[in-house]
């Protein structure tokens, strides 16, 4: 965040229409844009000075919003929300599979769009140094709310700001069964705009990082039901 405390949200789409409609209501929420109009500008400037959050447009020139989100997600864990023209599940889930936290499909409201980047963003809002958070222990698991920082067996371990937030909620609820409709009114906080595979492609995502080999010991599935943490 820069020095005035302004939340900078990066707008990455080639189409000037968008990308300027976007940001004169982003504008009038007060955060502080920037536009990158196609994938490489988009990792230029975040190589300057990654923002708070991204939004990222799938199809751009020079990168496409698959490869910049690759690129990025090795170096940083905020927030992207990408945009695709088309509603198909493949690039929905290619999207999540790579990293990304949300998406919405064009065309959509701008009403949709604002609420999906408060919510995303609303980490930033316990960023509180002298706050007293909790520290979930579970086995080898160590989960720190105030750093938002997973460690296993000591080693940190690296998360999304979704895959924390939905880490977190499920283990400070050890053994309780959650429905993924409740999951994504909860973790996601939306209750009309949400798709369910939402959830299940972000658990599969946090298994691949904290789980073993063999059946997951810390997010289970109750089938036909929802997910849980340990018990």
């Amino acid at each position: 965040m820069d020095n005035d405390n302004k939340i900078k949200i990066l707008i990455a789409d080639d189409e000037n229409a968008i990308a300027d409609i976007i940001k004169f209501n982003l504008l009038k929420q007060g955060y502080e844009i920037e536009i990158a109009n196609d994938g490489q500008e988009a990792l230029d400037k975040i190589g300057a000075d990654a923002p708070d959050l991204l939004i990222l447009d799938i199809m751009m020139p020079k990168k496409n919003g698959f490869e910049v989100l690759e690129e990025l997600r090795r170096r940083h864990k905020f927030p992207v929300i990408i945009l695709t023209a088309k509603e198909e599940e493949s690039e929905k889930i290619k999207g999540l599979e790579l990293g990304a936290d949300d998406y919405i499909v064009k065309p959509f409201s701008m009403n949709e769009l604002i609420a999906r980047v408060k919510a995303n963003l609303r980490r930033l809002e316990f960023q509180n140094p002298e706050a007293d958070f909790e520290i979930i222990e579970y086995e080898d698991l160590v989960i720190d709310m105030g750093k938002y920082e997973l460690r296993k067996d000591g080693e940190v371990i690296d998360l999304t700001v979704r895959e924390f937030e939905l880490l977190k909620y499920l283990a400070s609820r050890e053994g309780q069964v959650i429905s993924r409709e409740t999951l994504l009114s909860d973790v996601w906080r939306y209750e009309h705009y949400g798709d369910i595979r939402t959830v299940d492609v972000t658990v599969r995502r946090l298994r691949e990082k904290v789980e073993d080999e063999g059946e997951p010991k810390y997010i289970k599935t109750k089938r036909g039901v929802g997910y849980y943490f340990g018990g």
